[in-house]
């Protein structure tokens, strides 16, 4: 074979070769450029009010016998009821929950226990009632039922009202909206530092609604705040283009 023949076609197989491989590479970098991704976080938030609240009261009563803890039980509770008819409440806003009866001389260590106080019965009544303002105001002068011989309770059950909010769904698009637009101004201050644009949404997650207290206190229940803090957070990922 003819060296000098074959040597220029060699040399044009080596070039195109060579150039094949660079243009790959070339398509490779844009691929990768054009995949470019940036995850971005939007939140909302909204503060409303609670629009339902529950005011436990429990009291109760002792007795030598069962019977005259029961009679005391039942004057308690009419003074409770009466009270609460007089804040504005009617009898389909509360309900009894619980009746417990103690019997001291059977419980443990009872050695000590007085006779007159043997029997010791306890009530639980609910209200329940969307006037959360209502609510709140009876329950700051429930200790007026002290003047009357009702014996409250020094348990955390009697530590006041607690509320919540119910209408979460009716603000959901909104807030979702907000989040979005939230996360996509974000993505586009990312994309014009880096001297791109923003492209399509890659993924999205919406996060969860959260509902809390208006103001975080320590040491206090956030159920406990009439004004709640509704919150959601969206997680979004964007296409980079150049």
């Amino acid at each position: 074979m003819n060296m000098r023949a074959t040597l220029p076609a060699a040399i044009i197989l080596a070039i195109g070769i060579a150039l094949a491989g660079w243009l790959a590479g070339q398509g490779l970098v844009e691929s990768r450029l054009g995949h470019r991704t940036v995850i971005v976080k939007g939140f909302s938030e909204r503060l409303v009010k609670a629009d339902i609240g529950f005011l436990p009261v429990r009291f109760n009563a002792l007795g030598a016998d069962l019977e005259s803890a029961r009679t005391a039980l039942e004057t308690s509770e009419k003074a409770v009821l009466a009270y609460l008819k007089s804040k504005g409440f009617a009898p389909a806003d509360w309900e009894v929950q619980n009746i417990k009866v103690e019997d001291r001389l059977t419980a443990y260590n009872s050695s000590g226990a007085p006779r007159a106080n043997r029997f010791v019965l306890t009530e639980d009544i609910v209200v329940r009632s969307s006037d959360v303002d209502k609510l709140v105001a009876a329950s700051r002068n429930i200790s007026d039922l002290l003047r009357q011989g009702v014996v409250l309770t020094s348990e955390q059950y009697n530590s006041g009202p607690s509320f919540i909010f119910t209408g979460l769904n009716d603000l959901k698009p909104e807030m979702l909206t907000q989040a979005t637009e939230r996360a996509r101004k974000a993505a586009e201050q990312f994309a014009r530092e880096s001297g791109a644009k923003v492209g399509a949404i890659f993924s999205a997650n919406q996060g969860l609604f959260t509902i809390g207290p208006a103001i975080q206190i320590p040491n206090e229940r956030g159920d406990k705040q009439v004004k709640k803090k509704v919150r959601v957070v969206t997680t979004i990922t964007y296409f980079l283009t150049r």
